[in-house]
């Protein structure tokens, strides 16, 4: 299964598309789309569209996983987000592609295990679980491998196979993963 992971902007917008195949999840692409803060709106959102479907008719993604807009201070911001969400939305859509939408603190917990996490740390756990040889130099791009593999891995929970366990508090890893062996994916 090919996951399209987008991390919306209007002057920088992030994508990163993976493999997973049974419990490997592998890298196939991670980049940024760059506009001019000089050009109008229009134009910015026109790029995003095109570069996305770009990116789709590339790796033909099963899946379409973007971030969803998180409530800021300056309403301002929160429009030109949610633009670049709609435009980058209707690139899936019009491909056919099921979009799915996971907040902030959703991916952050799924990478690293806490809501709260930086994107110093959720870029160190992307480079881990991908193997990454090289620091991407924006956040946005590690950001939208994170949406991918957010869904990765919800995907991966859906559709064990195994029934829904009663919610457990663990003391450690160890005991985690031994009541949840079908839960631990491999990365290649």
């Amino acid at each position: 299964m090919i996951i399209l992971g987008v991390d919306p902007g209007t002057l920088i917008a992030g994508y990163g598309v993976i493999e997973r195949k049974g419990e490997k999840i592998s890298i196939l692409d991670v980049g940024v789309i760059k506009n001019s803060g000089a050009i109008t709106m229009p134009l910015r959102l026109r790029k995003i569209y095109s570069s996305l479907c770009s990116v789709i008719d590339r790796f033909h993604p099963d899946e379409f996983a973007i971030e969803t807009a998180f409530y800021s201070k300056n309403a301002q911001s929160a429009l030109k987000i949610g633009q670049a969400r709609g435009v980058s939305i209707l690139a899936g859509v019009n491909h056919e592609i099921p979009v799915t939408e996971y907040s902030p603190r959703e991916i952050k917990k799924a990478v690293t295990g806490k809501g709260a996490a930086s994107k110093e740390q959720v870029q160190y756990m992307i480079m881990a679980l991908l193997k990454l040889k090289a620091k991407p130099k924006h956040f946005d791009s590690t950001d939208a491998l994170a949406v991918a593999v957010c869904h990765a891995f919800k995907i991966s929970s859906r559709h064990s196979g195994f029934p829904a366990k009663k919610r457990q508090e663990h003391k450690n890893w160890k005991s985690f993963v031994a009541v949840n062996p079908e839960r631990i994916i491999k990365f290649s």
